[in-house]
């Protein structure tokens, strides 16, 4: 039976919860645990919360909780509780606590009339509503003038997270007026948010409605978020300070602006009350001014009654003397200067913000009256005591607070207290931007490896951010990317890599960041221990033995090229890294050359099994010496190649008897002192007394390297490590009492090629290099096949390599580079035997490329001997410096450029002088950098087609063109129209130029105006084109061949032909009307219906029916229809019942598992089991394979089938049963495969 899935289960019976807390409180999250004394984790933003003054971590059983004290803004982030495997995320989110005595609203008191109305009157301010009658009287004192009683937030620009901030503005009543401001996303490590208020505590987000919109945009090109608060509709009381913050992480940013609002210049003399109850959005509003007098004595100072008397009174005097500007008078009121109240503590207060770096000391100072007065300081609301960060002093009537080395938990407010009075104060500490101290270094790795990259920043603990080709790293289930931070030291770790990690890996931080490329190659095998040759006698054990260094790879050994198969004698074995093949009771039949190939891999590791059989003849008679060579002389064929370091093994059959003596001799000749031979040796075979035997001497040089051995009929010379002076002509000599002879044996040894000279770097892009190097003095005997180029960045020490496979050229463009980064490069030149050494480092470059043309080149101004030019910076600079511009001109019928001045200029306009009147002069501007001159910018006019006019333009048939496009271009251009290649007539159009713009005119269009019109504009020889495209529409024509195909029940089938004439434009659709012969009366059908085809419903069985069909286009309908000839009649007929048809539903279907196989380990020596489930039909046949070999008729395993359960039992399984296996199901309609991994460990551990 297949397993159950496991079904995940929570450790906690009880998860805590968000909550939501006021600054200054506490807030206390509980969790329970299903099991007691469970281990129980607490974490803030995903580091651990340990117990102190800030956080108490409580455990009682399966009672758990975590009691966050003095909540702070700081403090309003996500949270978790851990136990075992599972993992709980919750939020505490911190809200603002509004000061004492301060009102909902911060804006004006609306005046409201003492009237009897059941409804008092609702404010359409949109930041807050107004404050109602009854609030009006205890509060007006409080908040006339209204944006004095919230005094707006004074914290200054700190981090200048801003690119635009929003600025004050005045709005007439009535109108709209929108507030933007802009914040540059690129070095924030997350999402900026933005909050707008009105005052200093009402947040708008929860006011946004009718009068106030609030949005937000992003531009993914610039990386600017643009937030937009607009006020629709604006009123008198929407006037005041407004502020707006945006916050990051830790980095914060405030702006305050104002909005002044204007009352209309119309001034209204009655006014009307109304009351409705219509339930619209301005029911409820009272207009009290029809009550109020029309007229006042004009010897009473109104003014100065109101400037006296108290704000619960306004309404009154308002309506005793008939004012009906109240709210202008208090305008003008609150823009009195208000007498201030002068402290009786304090001589001289805290300023209301304070700025320091982070590690920073900051002093706050303040002056009070009463030089013995003891003051307190408080923090966010809780006392402070002195400590050795905090320093309280006491000078005179001056007491200062110090703080040392601030941090980000001393950002806070702070105030003095003395008594009842207090000034406070806030702190903003700024954090300096991390800079990355060790940038990352480009890396190269083998496939599987482990990479880690690796960089330093300015400041322990900061927040980093890694990207790879643009897209951030984050930490996902498969672990492939691991993040590691030691201090200042933060590293990226990629386990096992693979060629999908190619590419560019960046680090980001606050104050900058750092790139670095990493390549990723195949794993290349290496050989530890080759197999050697072997010497074997008859009924010996021959034993080859391999060592590589992957454990993984398999390989073939062949026997003189055939594949060698094992048997009672031959066993093949592969233990680890360790390839064996042993020969048990070796036979000279076995006697041959023995090869080891790898499998995936093109090399082969070779050597040869010689049998050494001793036969005791006794020969009476001489023969004459004589070698058996087949490849004697110096011919190309008969050269003997061998690679430098490797052996040279030369095997020379020889007969003769008695025993001949053989000398090795390298040279032309023989002579007896030797002088001319570089290797000599000599062997020889004497008889026994008794027996013939084999006598062996072995000669070596001084080094070892050179030594001979003789067998009968064989005389072998070997040379360990072959050298390149070891090549030549070897001689080799037999003689005995019957004679002597002589062979000779070309010996070619072949090596790596030299390493190539330092390469030159020819030129330099943007993002690339060309690079040239010289072939190497010697090839090494073999020719030059390619070359290996490698690049590293000056201050790095990891060489990249730019091409796996050789390039044959000698000139390489590298790609892919940094712009504004030193660079060298090094070059590898391959032959067929190997790699040389690298060639010099070239000489440090950096890419950078030209910048693009000048732009806007033209001439300002022309006189007998100057001209005067101006023209615009290039629109990309690149990363090296603007160096200037050069200015050259040509005179007309030559190629010669001439420079208009030495040297270059930093201007964007100049005047050419010394020129010869009347010669025809091309300009050219170019802007040079370090990497040369740009492409040049050249005098050419300009035409500047209108939008509307990039698009085909369409009028109808009888209407009037008029376009007209500008240019730019002098002296005054030749404008030219045409149309289809032919220049226009004025009887077809007409056209009217001057010097700044073209206009072409029809007054009556037709058809045959259609197509497209080209415009050049030509100054000497250079020219500027555009087009226009010009469509006359017309009516279509009528639709043809209306016909109808069928008729059944109420319903008519229709048929008809689009019309030949489709008006110059797409057929939009076509109208079908009906009429019924009676009365004619014609009714549409479809309207706008795009099929040539269609069906009549709902028709009245018993009547005779007509139909025609327009044609519709952009211009209208057709002006005649296409009707039918003859009527339609709708019979009445009896309703005949059709039984239906049913088709017997196939339930074939092709194999697939319901349950698929499950790895498993098992343990050695017990009945083992794999099940898994499938369906089918018909009924699958079912076959087992264990490593893809069927294993269906083993005995070892039984299969077993039922329900559509199928069992493979293994019994009593062994090691060597391990492996995967695989279940295939097979039917008519297709195959099913279900594989696992089956691993039998052993019984017993050692």
């Amino acid at each position: 039976m297949p397993e159950p899935a496991k079904k995940t289960v929570s450790a906690f019976v009880k998860k805590p919860k968000t909550q939501e807390a006021v600054e200054g409180s506490s807030v206390v999250f509980e969790a329970q645990t299903e099991k007691r004394d469970a281990k129980v984790k607490w974490q803030c933003n995903s580091k651990d919360i340990v117990s102190g003054d800030k956080y108490t971590i409580a455990a009682d059983g399966n009672q758990h909780s975590l009691t966050i004290k003095d909540v702070s803004k700081e403090d309003a982030n996500t949270y978790a509780v851990i136990a075992a495997s599972s993992k709980v995320k919750f939020e505490l989110k911190v809200e603002t606590k509004p000061a004492e005595g301060s009102d909902e609203s911060s804006v004006e008191p609306t005046v409201q009339p003492v009237t009897s109305s059941t409804e008092p009157e609702q404010a359409e301010a949109p930041p807050a509503a107004a404050p109602s009658q009854e609030e009006n009287s205890a509060t007006a004192q409080d908040t006339l003038p209204a944006d004095e009683a919230q005094p707006p937030d004074t914290r200054q620009d700190l981090t200048g997270l801003f690119t635009e901030k929003p600025q004050s503005g005045e709005v007439t009543v009535g109108e709209n007026i929108m507030f933007v401001a802009k914040v540059n996303a690129e070095s924030l490590l997350k999402k900026p948010t933005v909050k707008w208020f009105k005052g200093k505590w009402m947040d708008l987000a929860s006011k946004s409605g009718k009068h106030l919109q609030l949005k937000e945009t992003y531009d993914r090109s610039t990386k600017v978020y643009t937030f937009e608060m607009q006020i629709v509709d604006a009123k008198a009381n929407f006037a005041g300070a407004y502020r707006c913050e945006v916050a990051s992480r830790d980095k914060f940013d405030s702006c305050n602006f104002e909005l002044t609002v204007h009352e209309n210049q119309v001034l209204l003399f009655f006014y009307c009350f109304f009351s409705s109850s219509d339930g619209n959005e301005d029911s409820g509003e009272l207009d009290f001014s029809g009550l109020l007098k029309k007229s006042h004595d004009p010897d009473v100072d109104v003014w100065n009654i109101l400037s006296h008397a108290p704000a619960s009174e306004f309404e009154k005097i308002a309506f005793q003397h008939g004012i009906t500007d109240l709210r202008g008078m208090l305008k003008r009121l609150k823009k009195m200067k208000k007498e201030e109240k002068k402290s009786e503590a304090f001589l001289k207060k805290l300023d209301p913000a304070y700025q320091v770096s982070k590690g920073h000391k900051i002093k706050l100072a303040v002056e009070v009256a009463n030089a013995d007065v003891d003051v307190k300081w408080l923090k966010n609301g809780q006392e402070m005591h002195p400590t050795g960060r905090y320093i309280f002093e006491s000078v005179g009537n001056m007491r200062y607070l110090t703080i040392n080395n601030c941090s980000l938990a001393d950002d806070a407010a702070y105030c003095c207290l003395i008594g009842e009075e207090k000034c406070t104060t806030e702190l903003f500490v700024k954090e300096p931007p991390v800079n990355i101290l060790k940038s990352l270094e480009d890396q190269m790795v083998m496939k599987g490896d482990r990479v880690e990259f690796v960089c330093e920043v300015s400041e322990e603990g900061a927040n980093v951010k890694w990207e790879k080709d643009g897209v951030e790293l984050t930490r996902d289930e498969s672990f492939k990317y691991r993040f590691k931070k030691d201090g200042c030291k933060h590293v990226l770790i990629i386990n096992e890599a693979s060629k999908e990690d190619c590419g560019h890996y960046k680090v980001k931080t606050s104050g900058g960041d750092s790139m670095a490329e990493l390549m990723v190659q195949e794993k290349q095998l290496e050989v530890y221990q080759s197999i050697a040759d072997l010497t074997v006698k008859a009924k010996d054990q021959a034993v080859f033995k391999c060592e590589v260094s992957d454990e993984t790879v398999r390989g073939t050994w062949y026997k003189n090229g055939v594949e060698v198969q094992p048997d009672a004698r031959v066993n093949i074995s592969h233990i680890g890294r360790i390839h064996k093949l042993t020969i048990d009771d070796v036979k000279p039949e076995d006697e041959a050359d023995y090869t080891f190939v790898p499998d995936g891999h093109a090399f082969n590791l070779s050597a040869k099994l010689n049998f050494l059989e001793v036969k005791i003849d006794y020969v009476p008679r001489q023969d004459p010496p004589k070698i058996h060579l087949d490849c004697m002389g110096r011919t190309a064929d008969s050269t003997i190649v061998v690679v430098a370091g490797n052996k040279l093994r030369l095997d020379v059959p020889i007969t003769g008897d008695p025993a001949p003596t053989v000398v090795w001799i390298k040279g032309e000749k023989v002579n007896s002192s030797h002088e001319t031979c570089v290797h000599q040796v000599a062997c020889l075979l004497a008889h026994c007394d008794s027996v013939l035997c084999l006598v062996l001497q072995v000669i070596t040089e001084e080094n070892g390297r050179v030594h001979v051995e003789t067998t009968k009929g064989h005389c072998i010379f070997t040379i360990e490590g072959a050298e390149r002076q070891d090549e030549g002509v070897y001689s080799v000599i037999v003689r005995n009492p019957a004679g002597e002879d002589t062979a000779e044996i070309n010996v070619k040894v072949v090596d790596v090629p030299d390493p190539p000279l330092a390469p030159k770097i020819l030129s330099v892009g943007e993002d690339s290099c060309v690079v040239q190097w010289d072939p190497p003095q010697f090839d090494g005997g073999q020719p030059i096949i390619g070359y290996v180029v490698e690049r590293k960045k000056l201050k790095s020490y990891r060489w990249m390599r730019l091409n796996f496979d050789p390039y044959t050229d000698t000139t390489f463009e590298a790609k892919r580079m940094i712009e504004g980064v030193l660079y060298e490069m090094r070059v590898y030149a391959v032959n067929s035997i190997g790699m040389s050494r690298h060639s010099p480092a070239s000489q440090p470059f950096v890419p950078v490329a030209p910048t693009s043309e000048p732009l806007g080149l033209r001439v300002e101004d022309v006189s007998d001997t100057s001209i005067s030019l101006k023209w615009r910076r290039p629109e990309r600079i690149g990363s090296a410096e603007l160096e200037g511009y050069g200015v050259e001109y040509c005179k007309e019928g030559t190629d010669e450029w001439i420079p208009a001045i030495e040297g270059l200029t930093d201007r964007t306009a100049m005047i050419v002088k010394g020129l010869t009147t009347g010669d025809k002069l091309q300009f050219r501007v170019r802007a040079y950098n370090m990497a040369g001159p740009s492409a040049p910018a050249i005098l050419r006019p300009k035409i500047w087609l209108p939008r509307n006019l990039r698009q085909t333009l369409i009028k109808k048939v009888g209407d009037t063109v008029n376009v007209v496009i500008p240019f730019q271009g002098k002296p005054r251009p030749k404008v030219t129209w045409s149309k289809d290649g032919e220049v226009l007539s004025p009887q077809f159009a007409s056209t009217r130029n001057s010097e700044v713009d073209t206009i072409l005119f029809i007054r009556k269009t037709e058809r045959k105006h259609s197509g497209k019109y080209d415009l050049q504009v030509q100054i000497e020889n250079v020219e500027a084109m555009a087009a226009i495209t010009l469509q006359i529409v017309d009516l279509p024509g009528s639709p043809l061949d209306l016909t109808v195909l069928d008729t059944w029940g109420f319903n008519v089938a229709l048929e008809w032909k689009p019309p030949k004439d489709n008006g110059n434009c797409e057929i939009a659709g076509y109208n079908v009307q009906k009429a019924d012969k009676k009365t004619m009366e014609w009714f549409t059908v479809f309207d706008q219906y795009r099929r040539t085809h269609c069906v009549v419903s709902d028709l009245i069985m018993g009547n005779e029916y007509f139909f025609r069909v327009f044609a519709i286009n952009l211009v209208g309908f057709s002006p005649e229809p296409c009707c039918t000839k003859d009527s339609v009649f709708i019979p009445k007929t009896g309703i005949v019942y059709k039984p239906p048809s049913y088709k017997e539903h196939d339930f074939s279907t092709a194999p697939k598992f319901t349950h698929p196989l499950v790895n498993r380990s098992v343990i050695a020596g017990y009945n083992a089991t794999l099940s898994c489930s499938v369906r089918g039909i018909p009924k699958p046949k079912v076959t087992w394979y264990k490593n893809k070999m069927d294993i269906s008729q083993e005995a070892k395993y039984r299969m077993l089938s039922k329900q559509g359960v199928l069992t493979l039992e293994i019994r009593k399984p062994c090691p060597f049963d391990g492996g995967v296996y695989m279940c295939k199901a097979v039917n008519d309609f297709g195959e099913a495969i279900a594989e696992c991994k089956l691993e039998v460990r052993c019984k017993y551990l050692v």
